[in-house]
């Protein structure tokens, strides 16, 4: 699998990612990966439901996620994989998917999360997992829009 772009929003398919970050990423699947997500059927069919002409969709738990990279029948697949949290890709990148970069467009603010920049909002269990990811040497950039400059996560942190 050509993962060609890794990106938190957990808003997750919504126009911005439908219109710009998939043709950025030329990507012919769009996947979400989530325990959560997967196991809500109804936010799983309306996910797949707005995928952009021409680009599948699939939402996937965490485990599924690390045996389709692994299987060779989806070699010549080029994925977008989009997350609602960094906490999970710390658990795909540990059990060997290989992510170089994520790109951290959007976490909305809940209870008990603090504003690290606009509409990113993590908890102390995002910032340990920003860390990890850090250490695993994945690069880690704000950017809500593809206009929009690079901006380094770990130093917001």
């Amino acid at each position: 699998m050509n993962i060609t772009l890794v990106r938190i929003d957990d808003r997750l398919i919504h126009g911005q990612v439908a219109t710009s970050w998939s043709k950025e990423a030329k990507c012919d699947r769009i996947i979400v990966v989530s325990d959560e997500v997967a196991n809500d059927n109804l936010r799983k069919t309306l996910l797949i439901s707005v995928s952009p002409p021409g680009i599948k969709a699939s939402v996937i738990p965490i485990d599924k996620m690390v045996r389709v990279y692994q299987n060779p029948k989806y070699s010549d697949t080029k994925a977008m994989l989009l997350f609602t949290n960094p906490t999970d890709i710390v658990r795909v990148v540990e059990n060997g998917v290989d992510i170089k970069s994520v790109n951290v467009g959007g976490m909305s603010f809940k209870e008990g999360k603090k504003q690290l920049a606009n509409a990113i909002n993590v908890d102390n269990k995002d910032i340990e997992s920003f860390k990890r990811l850090n250490e695993l040497n994945v690069k880690l950039e704000i950017r809500h829009a593809i206009t929009d400059p690079k901006v380094d996560l770990m130093t917001k942190l």
